[in-house]
């Protein structure tokens, strides 16, 4: 053991000598499983909308039509559902957004009500707040609604054209935004998402755009037009972010899901236009969970699908076996092939980590979970073995 720290020290060293690029693969996203059908029963819908994932990986929808919110596992199982049309406690009139925050309390916007409401995870009604006006803590039509770390919610207030920044009971703490096209306005702002560091994007939709600001609503960058190409929007609707800060958007009329890095960088694109497996009639709602798996739901065809991240992984150079998951973690330890994560692998991830970022998924070799390759990730590996 001793040799190998010294290697792995040596290794270290000669790193800090030579940057290994972040360049990644081309990416893929596969089709997993759908669920769903215009219906009033479990498991069915009306306009789906937001959708949100919890802590345990439990799938939201916000049920637009239908005035409900139904919890699903991630594969798709009916778990219990909630509300129905009205204005009490509970119930809704056309709930829009809905988010998770670290506890697993369920944020829901009402669009028509012009409000907030929280939830426990089962549909126990916590709280709510909000009323139609333009007041700070007042709301026209809010659609998205996303929650940081700190359990701070953010809410799209949709035709006061701003964002707003509430404690987890609703308290008023900022606001940011006003009508029009400049950087820091807004035409309809419609999803919105928080990351781990309380980086904050919007879906600028009537702008073609998205907008990223910080926690308190400084204006940070922005990117995307009108148009099909890569990289511009057809009024897109919703938006999420994955552990590594990529940002996955759904291009409501050009019925497909485009996913960038945090600055805006074009990835990958998938979906057409149809109602076949992949293809959307009018995405909304998105989200992604702690493994990288992305979920659509379709306003047009009344349902929920489910992609993965699809790519082949090649033997690495002087390798007769391609990379294996060893202990079915989502990760590629093995890269030598043979079966078992080993002290060979540290030092193949270290000889071949400029060709494994050109060739191979880079997702499948991030062991650190940092959105890219670097020597972290030899760390990483090497604590675990």
């Amino acid at each position: 053991m001793a040799h190998h720290r010294a290697i792995l020290a040596a290794a270290a060293m000669l790193f800090l000598l030579v940057l290994v690029p972040g360049v990644t693969a081309a990416e893929t996203y596969g089709f997993v499983t759908k669920w769903g059908s215009q219906g009033s029963g479990d498991g069915q819908f009306i306009r789906p909308i937001g959708i949100a994932i919890d802590p345990e990986g439990n799938v939201y929808v916000a049920d637009g039509q239908n005035s409900r919110i139904q919890k699903f596992t991630s594969g798709g199982t009916f778990i219990t559902k909630w509300g129905s049309p009205g204005s009490a406690n509970g119930s809704f009139y056309t709930p829009f957004g809905v988010a998770a925050d670290p506890a697993g309390n369920i944020y829901v916007t009402d669009l028509s009500y012009h409000r907030v409401q929280k939830f426990t995870p089962d549909g126990s009604f916590i709280t709510k707040w909000g009323s139609a006006g333009s007041a700070n803590g007042s709301l026209r039509s809010p659609s998205g609604v996303a929650t940081d770390d700190d359990g701070n919610v953010y809410v799209a207030d949709a035709y006061n054209y701003r964002i707003q920044k509430f404690t987890p009971d609703g308290s008023f703490i900022t606001a940011w935004g006003s009508e029009g096209s400049g950087d820091g306005q807004f035409d309809n702002p419609a999803g919105i998402a928080a990351d781990a560091s309380g980086t904050i994007y919007v879906v600028d939709s009537n702008n073609h755009r998205i907008q990223k600001f910080s926690s308190e609503g400084k204006f940070l960058g922005t990117w995307g037009s009108m148009g099909d190409t890569d990289g511009k929007f057809q009024y897109p609707g919703g938006i999420a972010l994955d552990n590594a800060g990529n940002v996955y958007v759904t291009d409501t009329f050009n019925n497909r899901v485009q996913k960038f890095t945090p600055d805006g960088t074009f990835v990958t694109k998938w979906g057409s236009i149809g109602s076949g497996d992949g293809q959307f009639q009018s995405p909304t709602g998105i989200a992604v969970d702690s493994s990288g798996n992305v979920y659509v739901g379709e306003y047009g065809t009344n349902r929920i699908q489910k992609f993965a991240l699809t790519a082949e992984v090649l033997p690495l150079p002087g390798m007769a076996n391609a990379p294996t998951d060893s202990d079915g973690d989502g990760l590629y330890e093995d890269l030598n092939g043979n079966g078992r994560a080993d002290f060979a692998d540290i030092v193949l991830l270290y000889d071949q980590m400029d060709w494994i970022s050109e060739h191979e998924p880079v997702p499948y070799f991030d062991f650190n979970g940092n959105g890219r390759m670097d020597f972290d990730d030899i760390v990483t590996i090497y604590e675990e073995l």
